[in-house]
């Protein structure tokens, strides 16, 4: 017999700051609080920047600037302010209890002609490729000369580097500089495959290997260094300006929002699940398909471990024929998942001492037999392993009488293993719903093993409260997908070749 469905309502999930107090949103709970007790919270900002000179002084006037407080906009003329929504900044230390000196730990200079002259390039690759590489040769001069080392990196980009560093950008004819080379990815794949007498030809479409965007092409390669990167643009930096078009963010909102990720790279934690499972961790995994001039398989896996302190690992794993276009969707064959498992509950031992109570794998797509083999192989007994599939759904809507969106966390319970749940929608704490259209429910549905449906949906819930790259009150989704592309986009950015597990930090 088939189960009726029943509608529930999942309380929003408090987080933890400062003296054990809690508070719904991020931005409350820093403001009164400060942020959550912790060993690893700095006493100053040691900042790095690399930056043109124009990049440098607009970092250093922005960190002066984020030292006082700053103050809302006004409203626009006949629009009535939503108070509850609208966030005053009282300044970093006042937040985080930390110095950020305006004068930078470290600073690698950038010739800002040169940048320009090598982003506008007529051969996008080798532009992007030779634009990162300015800022890559800046850090590795410095590392390779000063023992002294900061927390952070800022590498503040022209505008132009954003405009031109991205995938499908294109440069202007009459803005065009030649490129030294110009090989074609056509020319680069018979290289890298067949090979070539001259090793000029082999450096030149190497270049081809790597990503069409300079942010994730600049945390690629910089990877082994093992310095943490955070890519600012120039205009974020900058003071508003009346007579420059409306920005997106207002100056209070980038303070926030730039100084929480910032605090959270350094080392710093923001704050934590103010209910904490024991011994529970949830996994996301990360497929990107890829188009390597030198190789045959079409996909990268790896997977991103999540603890309800906000700690997180991102893992890579192998190169391989993941993806399937008869189904659309990605798997991994039993060998690999087992090797991914392996890797994900030994770092889990490595700083608990013991295996997780309970593992949750969350994905987008389902567990194939072999591949919930291979896992389920991986973990000891004593762990309670759960895949969980989780997708967006823009079949069903909700509808509430009056002018208000559906409560965010909603929820439909459809069976004992599935049901809909509403991570977006009208929030009490803001008196609003932060979107456009009707909000979309998440379906979530428990594919292997055994759990509580309604407890997998408070997770969910709570987990979309993890994202340190803000200080905003949820995201749509829980942080074991929300950046799951973003992470496949920079282990797939150049030639993939193993490495350690890195903390989360080095992607987003």
């Amino acid at each position: 017999m088939t189960a009726a469905w029943r509608a529930i309502h999942i309380d929003e999930p408090r987080l933890s700051f400062g003296h054990d107090q809690g508070a719904e949103h991020p931005k409350d709970g820093l403001f009164l609080f400060g942020p959550v007790a912790s060993g690893q919270n700095p006493a100053r900002m040691d900042v790095g920047v690399i930056a043109t000179p124009a990049g440098l002084e607009k970092y250093s006037k922005w960190i002066a600037s984020i030292e006082k407080f700053i103050d809302v906009p006004a409203p626009a003329p006949n629009r009535k302010r939503n108070d509850a929504n609208t966030f005053v900044w009282p300044g970093f230390e006042a937040v985080y209890g930390a110095a950020w000196p305006g004068k930078p730990f470290a600073t690698c200079l950038i010739d800002a002609a040169e940048l320009s002259r090598r982003i506008l390039g007529a051969d996008r690759h080798q532009a992007i490729y030779s634009a990162v590489a300015l800022y890559e040769e800046a850090l590795r001069k410095y590392l390779r000369e000063e023992e002294a080392r900061p927390q952070l990196w800022f590498a503040v980009v022209p505008e132009d580097v954003y405009k031109y560093g991205r995938p499908k950008s294109t440069v202007p004819v009459k803005l065009r500089t030649p490129g030294t080379r110009k090989l074609g990815m056509k020319a680069a794949r018979a290289i890298l495959t067949g090979g070539s007498m001259f090793p000029e030809e082999m450096e030149a479409a190497a270049v081809y290997e790597y990503e069409l965007n300079f942010h994730n092409q600049l945390k690629a390669r910089v990877m082994d260094t093992g310095q943490v990167i955070q890519v600012v643009k120039e205009v974020t930096l900058d003071p508003p300006d009346e007579k420059a078009k409306a920005r997106m963010q207002d100056p209070a909102t980038i303070a926030w929002n730039l100084s929480t990720t910032s605090f959270y790279k350094i080392g710093g934690r923001p704050w934590r699940l103010a209910d904490l499972r024991d011994g529970v961790c949830y996994v996301g995994l990360v497929f990107k398909r890829i188009d390597r001039p030198s190789g045959h398989d079409n996909a990268c896996c790896g997977a991103q471990m999540f603890l309800g302190s906000g700690d997180g690992l991102v893992f890579r794993g192998a190169v391989g024929p993941w993806y399937s276009e008869t189904n659309d969707a990605f798997h991994l064959d039993q060998d690999q998942a087992a090797k991914l498992m392996e890797m994900i509950v030994r770092a889990y031992k490595d700083n608990h001492g013991e295996a997780p109570k309970e593992l949750f794998i969350h994905g987008k797509t389902n567990f194939e037999a072999k591949e919930w083999a291979g896992f389920a192989s991986a973990v000891p007994q004593s762990t309670k392993l759960v895949g969980v599939q989780i997708r967006d759904n823009a079949d069903v809507k909700v509808f509430r009488y009056g002018a208000n969106a559906v409560l965010r966390g909603t929820a439909v319970v459809t069976s004992e293993t599935s049901g809909y749940l509403w991570t977006r929608g009208y929030i009490p704490r803001l008196r609003t719903y932060p979107g456009r259209e009707v909000p979309n429910p998440l379906t979530v549905e428990i594919r292997r093993g055994s759990a509580d449906i309604e407890q997998v949906m408070r997770d969910v819930m709570s987990l979309t409260k993890l994202n340190f790259n803000g200080a905003e009150f949820c995201d749509g989704l829980p942080v074991t997908l929300r950046f799951a592309d973003l992470v496949g986009e920079i282990l797939t950015a150049g030639p993939i070749t193993p490495h350690a597990p890195l903390p989360f930090k080095f992607y987003i």
